[in-house]
């Protein structure tokens, strides 16, 4: 065969294996399908599973700082005051930062139980957010809101552990489907965090 086909075929193998590699980079991990890989206007490369991560932990997130609030005018215990305050103090940047993705890659924003429109009412007329781990129903949230001071603390954080669980259920799957570096190391930081949030409370209720 000619040395230029030779050379032809051998340049032509070569970038349908980088197309192979990236592709098997994007791969979403749950059916071999690989997750659409996209480029924002900003730069940003990223995937639907990164898309799909932001637009679910932003109302999961968002849920989380509507337990917080409920705890603000509680006669709560120090350790437990604490735990309140971390949450706010993560979460609300985070929700701040994972809405800036969705914009800056012109994707929509996800409607929340802390948005004015929704306030003061659950999330379970919407599909995607009743579907996500760790979520509390509108009745459970009212059993929070209406516990009594001498058990609110052990409710809020039995509930808060299992949000916590579903935080990192779903910061797991973008940890190995994501391609968008930020959001990778944040579910990484998210997993990291609740996990020793759990850790803490799962100690104080045991102490009883």
């Amino acid at each position: 065969m000619h040395r230029t086909t030779l050379r032809r075929l051998a340049s032509a193998t070569g970038a349908i294996t980088l197309v192979l590699s990236l592709a098997a980079c994007g791969d979403d991990g749950r059916d071999g399908t690989p997750a659409a890989v996209e480029t924002a206007r900003n730069g940003d490369v990223f995937n639907s599973a990164d898309v799909d991560f932001a637009t679910a932990m932003i109302p999961h997130h968002a849920q989380a700082l509507q337990m917080a609030l409920l705890a603000q005018d509680r006669p709560l215990p120090d350790e437990v005051r604490a735990l309140v305050d971390q949450v706010q103090a993560a979460q609300t940047p985070e929700v701040e930062t994972m809405t800036t993705w969705l914009t800056d890659w012109d994707k929509e924003i996800p409607a929340t139980s802390m948005d004015h429109a929704n306030a003061g009412h659950d999330m379970d007329g919407d599909a995607p957010a009743h579907d996500m781990p760790g979520m509390m129903s509108g009745e459970q949230l009212k059993e929070l809101e209406d516990a009594s001071d001498a058990d609110f603390a052990k409710l809020w954080m039995t509930m808060m552990i299992e949000h916590h669980e579903g935080a990192i259920t779903m910061a797991r799957t973008e940890q190995a489907d994501g391609r968008f570096a930020d959001a990778i190391a944040l579910a990484r930081s998210i997993a990291q965090s609740q996990a020793a949030e759990i850790a803490t409370m799962e100690d104080l209720l045991a102490k009883g």
